[in-house]
């Protein structure tokens, strides 16, 4: 057995739906670089919006939000990447989603001279293939919101995608979006922060359900 997968010393075994287990070290270091992934996103995002609340559509915070963009994106691989999710087509989905949104964003920052994050906002359509990113972080928050019933997470989920399709349709004013992305910004650090809080036993779930079905994915393979 490898040292990373031995339990820690004040094992305790878990009764689960298909029979016990216990959690590693690994398990739990799996959990903290989830919860890192997400405060890194979160902070980053919260940031952008700051500078765009403070100092407004000058040239140095747009080429600061395309940095902070990336530092969100790069945020969200690691929580996709270590997040437990028991539906491993869902899961797969939201990395799916999040490499889409990387390589469109890729094609748009090198097919515009102007700064990244400028020309999304102008260019509404960018948003059909840049939009798969934050279609990835709706699926964590969504997640959240059915796994642990949190109230941040029951906002987000119709909040971020509400917005930006309706910036992609002209709908919302430019009052009304400045309000959606601070209320956006505020409630996804709330929601990082108190992930860090919180026990991780409930982010790991049940390991017995995560075997089981991986014993049924060999069985039909």
């Amino acid at each position: 057995m490898d040292m990373a997968d031995r339990a820690v010393p004040d094992t305790v075994v878990y009764e689960g739906q298909f029979g016990s287990f216990v959690i590693t070290e690994a398990d739990r270091r799996g959990v903290i670089i989830y919860r890192a992934g997400l405060v890194v996103a979160a902070m980053a995002f919260a940031i952008a919006i700051g500078l765009v609340s403070a100092y407004g559509p000058q040239p140095w915070v747009w080429r600061s939000l395309s940095v902070l963009y990336a530092v969100l994106w790069l945020g969200l691989g690691i929580s996709l990447a270590t997040i437990h999710i028991y539906l491993q087509p869902l899961h797969r989905a939201l990395q799916i989603f999040w490499l889409i949104g990387g390589f469109a964003s890729l094609g748009v920052a090198h097919g515009d001279p102007r700064p990244f994050l400028l020309t999304v906002y102008e260019q509404p359509l960018t948003l059909l293939g840049v939009g798969f990113t934050f279609a990835a972080l709706t699926g964590i928050f969504f997640k959240e919101a059915f796994c642990f019933d949190r109230l941040e997470t029951k906002f987000l989920t119709p909040l971020v995608p509400l917005l930006l399709l309706g910036h992609l349709v002209g709908l919302w004013p430019l009052a009304w979006e400045q309000a959606l992305l601070i209320a956006w910004a505020m409630l996804f650090v709330v929601f990082a922060l108190r992930k860090v809080t919180q026990a991780i036993p409930p982010d790991i779930g049940d390991k017995s359900v995560f075997e089981y079905l991986k014993q049924q994915r060999a069985a039909n393979s």
